[in-house]
């Protein structure tokens, strides 16, 4: 875990309400949250929790009823360069080859092509798709689609990687290589990572701290630090225990929700 103090990410106080058909909704209440520069962190939490919410709200691309949040000490009021987001959906365009879809941001920022392609190329390298710079996604398995995703996020350099379930649909032997690549680009580039998950063992393998949300309306029930060395052995006692009571936590979340 980085030594490093700075508070990248602090949420004051945020509320988020949504107005429906059937009435007034509180997906988020009273959240308070710090994440530091370089820290790995995942949010978990029953299903419906609002970790999306916050997740979006974090990423500027909505914003809370109240409270504030705020990167790097200015407000968010929407997407900032310093953050890039990675969903559980490729969002590859189909049109466009691997190259062309890691490049597009740095395209956008008129960034000339032969800077670009320097850059691209080296993201590419890093998550191990050199060899298919010129391959359209549809030539690619889904875990090399979503490695392309990840270089496309990173292709910026932003400070903050916010991710979405991004291995949700992914099969097991596949997801677990993705987990194990992905801690190998956070440690080689030490970015700030959130990370959305529905899954314990997942957050257990990959995370510095682990926020765990209550059901709705979701607010902060508790903080895991996880100091567990790594590489993480999934099959160790101290990995089963600290899994073990995580789901034990958000079991009786759960159990005290369907009580209300």
């Amino acid at each position: 875990m980085t030594d490093c103090d700075k508070i990248w990410v602090r949420v004051e106080h945020a509320t988020k309400k949504f107005s429906t058909r059937k009435g007034e909704i509180v997906a988020l209440e009273d959240v308070n949250l710090e994440i530091h520069e370089g820290q790995f962190v995942c949010l978990l939490g029953p299903s419906g929790c609002g970790k999306t919410t916050l997740h979006r709200m974090i990423g500027g691309l909505d914003i809370p009823t109240s409270g504030t949040i705020m990167i790097d000490g200015k407000v968010v009021d929407g997407p900032s360069p310093k953050m890039t987001m990675v969903f559980q959906e490729y969002s590859l365009y189909p049109w466009r080859t691997v190259a062309e879809n890691v490049g597009l941001g740095l395209e956008m920022n008129d960034i000339p092509a032969k800077e670009r392609l320097t850059e691209v190329m080296r993201e590419l390298k890093l998550v191990g798709l050199d060899n298919f710079a010129d391959s359209y996604p549809y030539e690619l398995s889904g875990g090399m689609r979503q490695r392309a995703a990840v270089a496309r996020a990173l292709v910026t350099d932003p400070a903050i990687m916010l991710m979405d379930e991004p291995f949700g649909a992914l099969d097991a032997q596949t997801r677990n290589k993705m987990q194990r690549e992905l801690l190998s680009i956070w440690q080689e580039t030490m970015k700030t990572i959130l990370f959305v998950t529905h899954s314990v063992d997942e957050a257990v393998y990959l995370a510095d701290k682990i926020v765990i949300l209550t059901p709705r309306p979701g607010t902060v029930h508790e903080i895991y630090e996880i100091d567990l060395p790594r590489p993480r052995d999934r099959t160790s006692v101290e990995f089963a225990h600290i899994r073990k009571s995580l789901l034990h936590t958000i079991e009786e979340l759960e159990a005290g929700n369907e009580n209300i």
